[in-house]
């Protein structure tokens, strides 16, 4: 079985642009518009109208943003640009992963910095964390 040249392409570009991008939250807590707007232009590689579903996950960060607060807009970007690759379910797939994946990441930190009688930290770059579960549901599913 021979893999199609464009998603070969796209899935190349998608991991280093997500790579870039959960560095730079790291390090500057920001997530460039220009990254995402390159996982938009990502997506054109293996574009179906279909895609355009994979916003909807997007909205549901927006709405915890617009409920609760603690969210940067540069995560509801990333997660639209992410949802054009991934499509509806895998964009679903993609967010909830990310999701449990902070949760449990905060989990442990809040174990150890417990256990070492410090003080948790209070917020975590979002980034890397739906990068990783962007990742995940592009290339297992």
């Amino acid at each position: 079985m021979v893999a199609d040249p464009s998603l070969l392409l796209q899935g190349g570009f998608f991991v280093v642009l997500l790579t870039a991008v959960s560095a730079w939250d790291i390090c500057k807590r920001i997530v460039p518009d220009l990254l995402c707007l390159c996982i938009v232009l990502t997506a054109l590689l293996d574009f179906t109208p279909e895609k355009l579903l994979g916003l909807i996950p997007s909205f549901v960060l927006l709405s915890a943003a617009l409920l609760w607060g603690g969210m940067g807009g540069g995560d509801i970007k990333l997660m639209a640009a992410s949802g054009l690759v991934l499509g509806f379910y895998n964009g679903m797939t993609a967010l909830v992963a990310g999701l449990i994946l902070l949760l449990l990441f905060h989990a442990l930190c809040f174990i150890i910095q417990k256990l070492r009688g410090r003080t948790v930290p209070r917020a975590y770059p979002l980034a890397p964390f739906l990068s990783i579960g962007c990742l995940a549901a592009y290339f297992l599913f």
